[in-house]
């Protein structure tokens, strides 16, 4: 495919010398850069150690400040779509299965760490079959949900977010539903149309069934949108248009106090759509009796600006900020092109708008961009599987995610730098160990020089050259 490459780093090679940079006394003034390059030169390569010195000329200067702290952060990650599990569970081989799940969630340095992950309650564009956990002939309800059953994701959806959560129990799993079943909606079909009035009590229901079921399962679910994409409905899959006024209502009246009585921990986040409509969350926060059920808002990359997440967060400071599905396809194959993007907005850009996790969409897809039924036909997964042999392709967001992941824990902070001019931008952490984290992508056609100051270090600096359209994260402890 287009954009993408089998190769990817040496686990085995990289034990020692993150196990060192952890190691305390001597190693605090070293400081670890790893790089991937917009050529492929470079795929998260090990580049030479640097250490804190006499802070250097140098004319271009990041600043970093751990003191000044921000969001704590959840994770990275993508979603286990019906198709990515399908391919997981049913396409590979059992050592081929057991070796990716480890490579994607295990701890680092011999795994991504991706502790972050969403799943969709019933079906997407990206499964083989449209479905609802409660289905009905047309023309009949059920609004007792007799007939609700999580049946559907027992054969490939469960084993892989278990296998999942066997390797990382720390990962966190939010969910969303792509519609209600056809028989609570307008059109009395998965496809388009809007809920009923007298459907929002049995969604309500049904969401927390769901929460239940999974809970039952092993699985629990720390957050629920009540709608993918609510401003859209697709004509050939499942989706539901649920306007502002509609959400509050639905959240204030129906779904807010069910949860809370029933699953207290699982947070509401709205919106779950784009950049470009900054205005419906917004009509949603405004909503007295909604607000104080809804934690935070999800965002979307296919429309607008990162930067209004920053605005909303603004206005809101108590509520979260997450970053929930953005996906990479045929319709930009440049590889370099899409390094810069996944990194300096999907990564830097939605932390530095207060992100407290960044997910992907599909987290696998196969050769063909599948499975699916409708919807998207030439996305990308984080990872490609060969559908005929199991074989898996790293793709450019498998790297993009890898810089963040391996080296921003889960409870990290992060914390303030300097970043947007010469083509730099970057974020920072602070991992709760003490470890720093800072990403920097230099976005030029030409090689960047820089030095790193860290504030509150008596003018301790460090010095580094960076290719051209590359990405490269810096680790090292605080002493």
């Amino acid at each position: 495919m287009a954009g993408s490459t089998s190769r990817h780093w040496p686990t085995v090679s990289l034990l020692a010398p993150l196990l060192a940079l952890c190691a305390a006394g001597a190693q605090a003034q070293t400081v670890q850069a790893w790089i991937t390059s917009g050529d492929q030169s470079r795929l998260m390569q090990r580049g030479p150690d640097t250490k804190f010195g006499k802070a250097p000329g140098e004319p271009l200067i990041v600043d970093v400040d751990p003191a000044r702290r921000f969001q704590q952060v959840t994770g990275f990650g993508a979603s286990i779509t019906d198709a990515s599990a399908h391919l997981i569970q049913q396409r590979m081989t059992a050592p081929q299965r057991e070796a990716l799940l480890a490579e994607l969630f295990g701890a680092p340095p011999a795994g991504l760490g991706l502790s972050f992950t969403r799943l969709t309650i019933g079906a997407s564009d990206f499964s083989r079959t449209h479905y609802s956990f409660d289905d009905m002939p047309p023309g009949e309800t059920d609004p007792g949900l007799a007939r609700f059953s999580i049946e559907p994701n027992r054969a490939d959806v469960l084993p892989v977010v278990k296998a999942a959560l066997a390797i990382n129990p720390q990962l966190k799993v939010m969910a969303s539903p792509w519609s209600a079943p056809g028989w609570m909606k307008s059109t009395d079909s998965l496809i388009q149309g809007t809920l009923k009035p007298e459907a929002f009590a049995p969604f309500a229901a049904y969401l927390s069934k769901y929460v239940a079921a999974y809970r039952a399962e092993g699985v629990p679910i720390f957050a629920l949108t009540l709608q993918n994409e609510p401003h859209f409905e697709p004509k050939d899959y499942p989706g539901m248009r649920v306007d502002p006024g509609k959400r509050a209502a639905f959240i204030g009246s129906h779904l807010g106090p069910l949860l809370a009585k029933e699953h207290p921990g699982v947070r509401i986040l709205d919106w779950d759509h784009n950049w470009d409509e900054p205005g419906s969350p917004a009509a949603v926060l405004r909503d007295p009796v909604a607000a104080r059920y809804v934690a935070g808002v999800a965002w979307h990359c296919y429309g607008g600006d990162v930067r209004v997440q920053a605005a909303l967060h603004d206005t809101w400071p108590d509520k979260e900020t997450w970053f929930t599905e953005c996906s990479g396809g045929g319709w930009a194959p440049d590889w370099s092109n899409n390094l810069m993007y996944f990194t300096r907005t999907l990564v830097i850009g939605t932390t530095r708008g207060w992100a407290r996790g960044v997910l992907l969409w599909n987290l696998a897809l196969d050769e063909n961009g599948g499975p699916h039924l409708g919807g998207c036909g030439n996305c990308r997964g984080v990872v490609t599987i060969d559908s005929r042999t199991g074989e898996v392709t790293r793709n450019v967001e498998y790297y993009a995610l890898a810089h963040a992941s391996r080296f921003v824990r889960p409870g990290a902070r992060r914390v303030w730098s300097s970043s947007g001019y010469a083509d730099l931008d970057t974020v920072a952490f602070r991992n709760a160990d003490g470890t720093l984290a800072l990403l920097v992508v230099n976005s030029a056609d030409a090689p960047r020089r820089f030095a790193v100051r860290q504030r509150g270090r008596a003018g301790r600096s460090f010095a580094y050259d960076l290719p051209a359209r590359s990405v490269a994260t810096f680790a090292w402890r605080q002493p």
